[in-house]
């Protein structure tokens, strides 16, 4: 295909349509549109501007920068081929628009230097010598492409597994602080439990809603991190909400309806003073509301309340006259997670147990004694016998 029948071919996309107001495809347009007039002063300048775009963005052709772009980005069809819905009409023109975009990408620079020569006078022969050039070729087609969507979606979900919502905004986390399961000791029956749900909600069916309670440092948010690294658990996706932004989780669970990916929604460390507005806000999310919770969402959050909301003496001896509902009210929060499960401090065997591991783990010989006797010291000055107080107690041995 000649430079400016593949410029008329870019003009007609339609499934991908969006691509052509991107800055990369921009510049090829441009690109092809003064070779095909003849200006070879503007070819060259859009020529230059295209190639250092293209390093600008990390890629080293437009192959490589079309395969991100198409992968990465939600398109109708990209949307369609995740599920088992058909529309013959999106499916060709998907497939024309994709074979235009590897003609584009195969298109070798020399084509465009050779058009620019033809237009230019002698006086530009070194500086159309000394042109760099990016890469030729396709590593894609549309059935990969396909393949791609029906394997692992699109767009955002596709590329990233960790998100943050903050402010109506969803955040990627391109290297999220998630912990391996090997990594995690202790409270195996706890983390068990999770793990069932999740792997239910995986596997499509009805999953509960999770509240993992107890003492600091126990590892409830470890416990709901390490999900991710599960074998299993491709699919599954993360997305941390604080509680300031619960009030917008209807809007997000709304965007989330009907994509290939599992989500759990992921509140850390919640907990509710009395008159707090977004109580009563997650108290509808959880239950209440007329919309249901997408089939594909599961929301746990940790605390280390049981209740969630903060009681005093007050609330059980004020001036109400019915203070069981008071009472009733501020603990109804918890009981609408269908799953509750506890983190306790560890018992002395078990704290100690975990410290012997540790201290092996790291290398320290010591007497077992003398290990114990200090570690004991150490978890009274900090406060429980939990893994972190084990692991910062092996840490302080270092010092």
């Amino acid at each position: 295909m000649n430079l400016n029948a593949l410029r008329i071919a870019l003009e007609g996309l339609c499934a991908y349509r969006p691509i052509l107001d991107t800055p990369v495809i921009s510049l090829a347009v441009r690109l092809l549109d003064a070779c095909g007039r003849g200006n070879g002063a503007e070819a060259l300048e859009q020529y230059a501007c295209l190639f250092h775009q293209l390093r600008r963005e990390g890629f080293r052709g437009l192959g490589d920068w079309l395969w991100d772009y198409l992968r990465y980005t939600q398109s109708p069809y990209a949307l369609l081929a995740e599920g088992d819905v058909r529309d013959p009409a999106l499916e060709n023109a998907a497939r024309r628009d994709v074979e235009t975009l590897v003609l584009l990408a195969e298109t070798d620079c020399d084509r465009y230097i050779d058009a620019m020569k033809a237009a230019l006078s002698g006086d530009y022969a070194p500086v159309l010598a000394g042109l760099p050039r990016w890469q030729a070729g396709a590593p894609f087609n549309f059935d990969s492409l396909t393949d791609f969507y029906r394997s692992h979606g699109c767009g955002l979900y596709a590329r990233y597994r960790a998100f943050l919502w903050e402010e109506g905004q969803l955040i990627p986390v391109s290297d999220p602080d998630c912990p391996r399961p090997e990594e995690l000791l202790g409270y195996e029956l706890q983390r068990g439990q999770v793990e069932k749900n999740t792997r239910l909600l995986l596997a499509g069916h009805q999953a509960n809603n999770v509240l993992l309670f107890g003492d600091g440092g126990t590892g409830k948010s470890a416990t709901v991190k390490s999900m991710l690294y599960l074998p299993g658990m491709e699919d599954l996706r993360l997305i941390e909400i604080q509680k300031e932004n619960i009030t917008g989780l209807p809007r997000l669970m709304r965007s989330l309806v009907g994509l290939r990916q599992k989500f759990i929604l992921f509140i850390d460390d919640l907990a509710f003073d009395q008159d707090d507005k977004t109580y009563s806000s997650l108290k509808t999310i959880l239950e209440g509301s007329l919309e249901k919770r997408p089939a594909n969402v599961a929301i746990y959050a940790t605390s280390n309340r049981r209740h969630l909301v903060r009681q005093t003496f007050a609330d059980r001896a004020g001036d109400e006259v019915d203070t069981f509902e008071t009472i009733s009210e501020k603990t109804a929060l918890a009981e609408r997670f269908g799953l509750r499960i506890p983190y306790l401090t560890m018992n002395k065997e078990g704290y100690l147990a975990l410290v012997d591991y540790l201290a092996s783990q790291a290398g320290i010989s010591m007497d077992r004694e003398e290990l114990h006797a200090q570690a004991m010291t150490w978890e009274i000055r900090h406060s429980g016998r939990t893994p972190r107080v084990a692991r910062q107690f092996i840490a302080s041995l270092h010092l």
